[in-house]
């Protein structure tokens, strides 16, 4: 029997081994793949990730009621919940003589492999068993793996079970804590974590210092140029004026022309990226429009279809057997990737570049067979294409500009003009994802005169320090050590999935966020601190690599969580105080349209969210709400009718609404609605025609 992770990596493993298609079939409830190989009877049992949970025993379930204290001590439990896979190993268990785990191979891998593991010594305490690694599900990589079986890996598998504990303490006990004293339960609780506090912490303070920033106005000069026919600008070298007198005494000079004083020339070399790591790629994938968390579950997608490696990984090294040339005969298989491919092909000796990283687990994330862009959804094949290009592009060779610093003289006041010109595209030429610009100058001499068209005075404010953006904020996790390459995206989708922060390009806290974040900084809850997590992660390290216990880290990490709960329990009331306050303020979605208070959401004797008026019963103004999803205030008022519109959240949507009910752009929203229905249902209808 192998154990894969999952039924797309298990059907793509079972058909190489098989040297055919093999068609899925049951154990029991269960999905299999049966096949024979070398003369054996084969089986292919794929899980669904893990396949049991960790959690507290039933009697804490009740928050109201249970001691922290003793919730914080409690003994943890492993409770299968996929029964039929779980019932499944079992039942084959008795018939069989040997298992191999073929399951992810890093640590969350591991921790699957030995949980199904523990299913199947139950079922058969004689059971044998080794372990397949591989970095790739391809025949080559596949055969490697089944060739040379190693030993299953304890410390490995104990040091995810080790997080997978920790996160269960720590999540439980803070959001328990900061969900009762705020008053807020049931499915709109406080959620608080060990890696996810500390993140939105990163973010809210970035907000404050945003807040906190004081605009300062400062003013350019540019001078508009001509020669040749050819318009170009130089700016003053001055940069920011900070005083506008000075500035506005220059751009109304009354002067026709500018004399080049000198003009330097040089060239620069933009280097070829390294190959992807898992934070790089991610980086990358987010500024195509993809969440991190979509984009690693595409790549996954995409490594067990065997098209590409394994997406978890540190190195950014390609090791010395990694057949490059095999790869890229591959690629020339995809008309898109041909040309280059086999331009690459031609070159004889390659020379990929090298990252700072490099380990010995997995390679660099790069692609390994051909996929037909035919045999991928849209968003996949925009994924795969990101990797192989990013393959191609450390392949190929630097790119080199030459650039031009012209300084002219405008009545003695110093401009300069810069000009780019590419000398050699190298591998901005297969990697369209970092663009390189040209700025073309017209030819020119020292002493020469230049025409002088305009002189601008342009007005600007100094700007606040940027919001993260999902690539920001992965790479700062990783410098700060908070989280790991593996949870770092998912960290993140939490955020969003709590409510917690919105936006995509620019991500933004809400107040509650505020809240949680202000209630445990102001009272020295050290929950917040990125240094608390990092040195977890380090303890968790020291696990796999066998120098420390799971029960010694995990105790410990009790000890931590016992001392921030003790400083919690000191300040509850003002904790409490805190963040009653803010979600009061968070519930108000903006100014009544009738008295001018303000429109609070509030829930009915019936369970129905409404807006209603701060100022009842001398102001009896309401709204209806959508009765289900997260509902955001927007500052903003509706063009049409002036009354407050609002964001709605849910699972698989988001839109904007004004709360007025009989608005007219409710009938066009109506109406738009009724149209992409419609056109829904004569799509399935030609279909059916069609059929």
């Amino acid at each position: 029997m192998i154990i894969a992770e999952k039924a797309i990596a298990g059907q793509t493993i079972a058909s190489i081994l098989a040297g055919k298609s093999v068609a899925a079939s049951s154990v029991g409830s269960a999905q299999a793949f049966r096949f024979k190989a070398n003369g054996n009877d084969c089986i292919v049992f794929p899980l669904r990730g893990h396949i049991s949970d960790v959690e507290f025993p039933k009697k804490y379930s009740y928050w109201v009621g249970t001691d922290l204290k003793k919730l914080l001590h409690a003994e943890i439990e492993y409770a299968g919940k996929e029964t039929a896979i779980i019932a499944g190993l079992k039942g084959i268990a008795k018939e069989c003589d040997e298992v191999i785990i073929a399951t992810d191979a890093d640590r969350e891998g591991e921790s699957i492999g030995v949980e199904a593991l523990n299913y199947l010594k139950e079922a058969n305490p004689k059971i044998k068993f080794k372990r397949a690694y591989f970095s790739a599900i391809t025949k080559k990589d596949i055969d490697k793996a089944f060739s040379s079986l190693s030993e299953v890996d304890y410390n490995f598998a104990d040091s995810a079970d080790s997080r997978r504990e920790i996160d269960l303490i720590w999540g439980a006990v803070l959001t328990r804590f900061i969900s009762l004293v705020s008053g807020k339960l049931g499915k709109d609780y406080l959620s608080v974590g060990r890696v996810q506090t500390p993140t939105l912490a990163i973010i809210v303070n970035r907000e404050k210092e945003r807040l906190a920033f004081k605009v300062k106005p400062y003013w350019e000069v540019l001078a508009h140029f001509k020669k040749d026919s050819i318009a170009f600008v130089a700016g003053h070298k001055n940069g920011k004026f900070w005083a506008k007198d000075g500035a506005e005494k220059i751009a109304k000079l009354k002067v026709r022309f500018g004399i080049v004083k000198s003009i330097k020339s040089s060239r620069r070399t933009l280097s070829r990226p390294t190959p992807f790591n898992t934070t790089d790629f991610l980086r990358q994938a987010t500024t195509l429009g993809f969440s991190a968390s979509q984009a690693m579950e595409i790549a996954e997608g995409l490594y067990q279809q065997g098209f590409t490696s394994y997406p978890r990984t540190d190195n950014t090294v390609y090791s010395a057997t990694l057949d490059l040339k095999e790869i890229l005969s591959e690629m020339a298989k995809v008309p898109e990737f041909s040309k280059d491919a086999n331009a690459f092909l031609a070159k004889g000796v390659l020379n990929p570049s090298r990252g700072k990283k490099e380990t010995t687990d997995h390679p660099p994330i790069h692609p390994v067979t051909a996929a037909p862009k035919s045999k991928l959804s849209e968003r996949q094949w925009k994924i795969y294409e990101l990797i192989v290009r990013r393959f191609f592009a450390t392949l190929s060779e630097d790119a080199v500009t030459e650039n031009m610093a012209v300084d002219i003289d405008v009545e003695k006041e110093p401009f300069v003009a810069h000009g780019q010109k590419i000398v050699k595209a190298g591998w901005k030429d297969v990697y369209p994802y970092s663009g390189i610009s040209e700025v073309f100058l017209p030819p020119l001499s020292e002493g020469e005169k230049v025409g002088l068209e305009k002189l601008d005075l342009l007005s600007k404010e100094t700007q606040p320090p940027s919001r993260y953006s999902e690539s920001t904020l992965i790479k700062l996790m990783e410098d700060l050590g908070i989280g790991t390459k593996s949870t770092r995206h998912t960290i993140i989708q939490k955020l969003f999935a709590r409510h917690y922060i919105m936006g995509s390009k620019a991500i933004e806290p809400n107040k509650i966020a505020f809240a949680v974040v202000d209630a445990l900084e102001k009272n020295e809850v050290a929950a917040v601190k990125p240094e608390m997590t990092a040195e977890l992660e380090k303890e968790m390290d020291q696990i796999a690599a066998g120098k420390k216990t799971k029960a010694e880290v995990v105790e410990g990490s009790r000890e931590l969580l016992g001392k921030i709960l003790e400083r919690m329990l000191e300040n509850k009331d003002k904790i409490g105080s805190h963040l009653r306050e803010a979600l009061r303020e968070d519930s108000i979605v903006g100014k009544c349209d009738k008295c001018g208070g303000q429109l609070r959401m509030l829930m009915s004797r019936n369970k129905k969210r409404f807006l209603g008026c701060t100022n009842y019963p001398k102001c009896t103004n309401t709204y209806p709400l959508p009765q289900k999803g997260k509902i955001v205030p927007t500052s903003n008022l509706c063009g049409k009718c002036g009354t407050p519109v609002i964001k709605v959240f849910g699972q698989r949507y988001r839109f904007e609404m004004c709360v007025n009910p009989n608005c007219e752009t409710k009938a066009q929203w109506k109406a738009q609605k009724e149209k992409a229905a419609a056109a829904k249902e004569n799509k399935i209808e030609g279909a059916q025609t069609v059929s």
